[in-house]
């Protein structure tokens, strides 16, 4: 039962507000006040992403009127079968020269449109209450909003439990291409490399030895780029643009409102040959950790003195040294993760149909569509498993 802008839930309210509503709310501030991208870094995505995302945010309230958290999510035209290679996409192909849209659908996901997604209860106690308030409530917000899936995204894979409920009601649990992670428990760099295969050992040995007979690369390490945007923001496209699954283009604005907003937990590596950027990578620092959100190749010099390699040795060695314990990648690119041993950390994506007729044949479909079922390499991990 809904009045105004509101739906009803089990002992609550769940509202749907703007961003500016919620600038004199405490709660906002509260949500993500624990995680490492918070309400800050939900404001950047909103005001700087320019891929189609419509953002919107649930205030979910009790029966006493107190709000208990701020969920954030977005509406975005999703192509269902992006990345997916091979015969399934070809058949798709065909169809679409009839049907256009086949395959691609208006979702309304919750989670954040540029990372992983994260529950926004301002204290543990009420996630269980938040959790059922959303599941209740976002089937009938996503048919108002004329969405036909619903999507939980990129939910990592601590969640299960409060997310349980959600499989219950209805909604598919698939893999979502799963981010990596390197435990730091080494003195430096060299200690490190003593752990890796004989194999691993002499392919880095021959890939700086290459670089090292180039001119010579600098590294510094800045919070802000405001002033390198110009140059940093191409070698970004040129890596987001051989991506075979893209889901959001981060823009220079982005870069810039990131650096002034979050400049405690923003750092940006950048090396230089002969005085031109090369390359760059973006990280956030928080607690023992650090997360290498994206990186930036100049692919002139970049393939031929295996950069990326070089690039990677730098961050690790950085983050020993300032007593780090663990290195967070993002998704794709697990070739080299896995030489290098970093380990799996599955992500979730939570997937149902607006249509109630629909949703039992959708479930059983959305598996095969499934992102992770396409990269062999996955397989390949010590803990896959537990994708």
């Amino acid at each position: 039962m809904q009045h105004g802008n509101a739906i009803r839930v089990l002992h609550g309210v769940v509202k749907v507000v703007t961003r500016a509503e919620l600038q004199n709310c405490d709660v906002w501030k509260r949500s993500f006040h624990d995680k490492c991208k918070d309400h800050h870094y939900y404001e950047i995505v909103e005001e700087t992403l320019q891929d189609g995302f419509e953002h919107h945010y649930l205030l979910l309230e009790d029966d006493s009127g107190k709000a208990q958290a701020i969920q954030p999510v977005f509406f975005v035209r999703q192509n269902l079968v992006e990345g997916v290679p091979g015969q399934v996409s070809s058949i798709v192909d065909r169809v679409r020269k009839i049907f256009s849209r086949f395959l691609t659908m208006r979702v309304l996901m919750v989670g954040c449109a540029a990372g992983t997604g994260d529950l926004a209860a301002c204290d543990e106690k009420d996630e269980s209450w938040v959790t059922n308030a959303l599941q209740a409530s976002l089937s009938t917000y996503g048919r108002q909003n004329k969405a036909s899936l619903i999507v939980l995204k990129d939910f990592p894979a601590t969640y299960r439990s409060e997310l349980e409920t959600f499989r219950a009601s209805g909604y598919a649990r698939i893999p979502s291409m799963p981010m990596t992670r390197l435990p730091l428990r080494y003195r430096n760099w060299d200690e490190y490399f003593r752990t890796l295969s004989k194999a691993t050992r002499k392919d880095l040995r021959r890939k700086f030895r290459k670089a090292d007979r180039a001119p010579k690369i600098e590294m510094e390490i800045v919070s802000n780029v405001t002033a390198v945007v110009d140059e940093i923001y191409p070698l970004y496209l040129a890596v987001h643009e051989r991506s075979a699954l893209k889901f959001e283009t981060l823009t220079k604005d982005y870069f810039r409102a990131i650096a002034e907003r979050m400049p405690d937990r923003v750092r940006f590596f950048i090396w230089r040959q002969l005085g031109k950027i090369v390359a760059f990578s973006f990280c956030l620092v928080c607690g023992d950790k650090i997360y290498d959100e994206c990186i930036g190749l100049d692919y002139n010099v970049a393939l031929g003195l295996h950069l990326y390699f070089y690039t990677l040795r730098d961050i690790i060695s950085w983050a020993l040294e300032h007593g780090l314990k663990y290195y967070y990648s993002n998704p794709l690119n697990y070739e080299p993760k896995l030489h290098l041993d970093c380990e799996l950390v599955p992500l979730d994506l939570y997937v149902m149909h607006t249509n109630p007729l629909l949703n039992p044949i959708f479930r059983r479909l959305i598996k095969y569509l499934g992102p992770t079922r396409h990269d062999p390499v996955l397989q390949r991990f010590p803990n896959a498993d537990q994708l």
